[in-house]
């Protein structure tokens, strides 16, 4: 079984590179059914690697070279039941979004697409699972560069540049970063892998360059997770890529940044800061609560379907750092199951947004209003999809928003419930309008997207749609929703996050080959105030839906003072690169300033 593991990585790689060498001779539709085959099979083997470890992490040393003497001499991957969690939803988000493919493009694209998507998946894959620091940049340099180049696919469009350019900059910033502060940690430890790394800086006191080491690794993890004020290159981006490089993107690629900050903490710098755990996690839930509320806010505030989509996934990767930042297993463990099971409904979100992009050739509510009729699949996944995305009990992302809520402080918890049902609200909104005609035609309180940025191919096509462009969408929501009803999925995530959060028996385990401690004998439970928590979320996500619908009927006071906030909200996400590149400095510059000051 062990050898099962760099096959995550290899045969997708293998694969694309024969795709490229056979792109003028294939098809483009037989080489659409090789990669969706070959990300199928991905997923079987990570879901494998998950029963695999469920008693004890897999350490595979590429070309034998195991520790010897507890140092490490080779590249490790270094596999357990969350990250081998992550690797399956990731394939699993792969597979529908290539299958989705075979009728969205047709023979519109060349095999040169898919190869793309199939190194975007090994990177994705190769970076969850890597024991090794430098080896986790370079799978976010690939995973980085492959999405550039996904999002410019459709490069001959002015507002494709423009989204692609700002991807770019902003992903070339953080992989500085992430540069070095591994230089820093390598200069002080002798070390890239990570449990060496942790074991080296237990026994030393922290100073200034630990300090800026993990200041500069968690930026730059925050700017590709595109939490607030990282997050502006991400609606840009977004907005044009087309829509199953968006399924990835929203379902998995922005969760791995909050993967790699994870890792990196409990790994490397879990009990290294001299006890000043809890101004890391002061730190980190500021970051948190204002991407959860910034998000969902500008979500609020689109009319465009796929920019909508862009702010609901930054208000989620708010909601998924919150529960990193507590700085617990059953944080961790919340935080992990919330970003497999949300990310499985955001990709099911993005697809039903390709079918109505398909059938009506635009997803701005207001220019589609109430040409959705014939569209009932879309409007199922749409109308369902948005109401699970505010945690409303029993499905799956209730779960994982309930292990972070019950350990987060009641501030926190309002934070989740209010981000939640705003994003959920902005999805309601634009399906009652899209799908039942419901609510004003126009409302100059959304924000029009550039000219042409969500045409697609120009022309309104036959609503008779074909079974690939419905099926994924089904498969990827009902997936998402039943993950709450595995059986003991809050009881084994809490306890394998316990075990990822005792650092020195993992670096034991995987330096000297040590026996991995038991599982601890951990019971979660749903309580009441958790169930109000989601029913709330869900009541208020209704309340305010209606609100968007028919909010110029009701003639609220308040429009005057709120006028110049809703504008400069606006005028901030305006595309221009060097603005971003100015807020990610003062970003950076904050959290910085911050641990410095908290961490003496």
């Amino acid at each position: 079984m062990t050898a099962l593991v760099p096959l995550l990585v290899a045969i997708p790689l293998i694969v694309a590179a024969l795709l490229v060498a056979a792109a003028q001779r294939i098809h483009p539709l037989a080489a659409n059914v090789t990669a969706a085959a070959v990300a199928a099979t991905v997923t079987v083997l990570a879901v494998l690697l998950i029963f695999r470890t469920s008693h004890a992490p897999i350490d595979y040393w590429f070309g034998g070279w195991h520790p010897r003497h507890g140092i490490a001499i080779g590249i490790a991957f270094h596999v357990e039941p969350l990250g081998a969690g992550v690797a399956a939803a990731t394939g699993a988000l792969a597979t529908a979004a290539l299958l989705f493919s075979l009728e969205y493009f047709a023979e519109h694209v060349q095999p040169y697409f898919h190869a793309l998507m199939l190194i975007f998946l090994a990177a994705m894959i190769g970076f969850s699972l890597s024991g090794d620091l430098f080896n986790m940049f370079v799978f976010f340099e690939l995973m980085s560069i492959i999405g550039f180049g996904l999002t410019g696919y459709r490069i001959e469009r002015r507002s494709v540049l423009q989204g692609a350019l700002n991807f770019g900059v902003t992903n070339t910033i953080a992989a500085f970063l992430i540069m070095f502060g591994i230089g820093l940690l390598y200069g002080r430890t002798g070390a890239l892998n990570l449990q060496q790394i942790g074991e080296t800086l237990r026994h030393r006191q922290p100073d200034g360059l630990v300090v800026v080491a993990f200041t500069v690794l968690a930026v730059g993890f925050l700017v590709k997770a595109g939490a607030f004020p990282f997050h502006f290159w991400l609606s840009d981006a977004y907005a044009v890529a087309p829509i199953p490089v968006c399924v990835l993107f929203s379902g998995v690629m922005s969760d791995l940044g909050l993967h790699g900050l994870a890792r990196v903490y409990w790994d490397a710098f879990s009990g290294t800061l001299g006890g000043h755990d809890e101004a890391v996690k002061g730190v980190l839930l500021v970051v948190g609560c204002l991407s959860a509320l910034v998000g969902a806010g500008m979500a609020f505030l689109q009319a465009s379907l796929k920019r909508m989509m862009a702010f609901v996934t930054i208000a989620h990767i708010g909601a998924g750092l919150i529960g990193i930042a507590l700085l617990s297993a059953r944080g961790l463990a919340g935080a992990t199951v919330y970003m497999v099971a949300d990310g499985l409904v955001r990709g099911a979100l993005f697809l039903a947004v390709g079918v109505i992009m398909y059938g009506l050739g635009n997803p701005n509510e207001l220019r589609v209003f109430g040409r959705g009729r014939g569209m009932p699949v879309a409007a199922i996944v749409l109308l369902v999809g948005a109401v699970t995305t505010a945690a409303v009990p029993p499905f799956g992302p209730f779960v994982g928003r309930t292990l972070i809520s019950q350990s987060a402080p009641g501030i926190v918890t309002a934070v989740l419930v209010v981000s939640g049902a705003l994003g959920a609200a902005a999805l309601l909104r634009a399906s009652a309008r899209i799908f039942l005609g419901l609510g004003d035609r126009r409302d100059p309180l959304l924000v029009a997207p550039p000219t042409g940025e969500d045409e697609d191919e120009g022309e309104e096509r036959p609503i008779g749609l074909g079974l690939l462009l419905r099926l994924p969408a089904i498969l990827l929501l009902a997936a998402g929703l039943g993950l709450a009803f595995a059986p003991g999925l809050a009881d084994r995530a809490v306890q394998h996050a316990a075990q990822v959060e005792n650092a020195h028996a993992v670096a034991l385990h995987t330096l000297r080959a040590a026996k991995p401690p038991p599982l601890p004998s951990l019971s979660q439970h749903v309580t009441t105030a958790s169930v109000a928590y989601g029913v709330l979320s869900g009541v208020l996500a209704l309340g305010l839906a209606a609100f968007g619908l028919y909010r110029r009927r009701l003639r609220l006071p308040g429009g005057r003072f709120a006028a110049p906030l809703l504008a400069g909200a606006k005028a901030v996400h305006d595309g221009v690169p060097g603005e971003y590149v100015a807020w990610l400095t003062f970003g950076a510059a904050a959290i910085g300033a911050a641990l410095a000051l908290l961490i003496r």
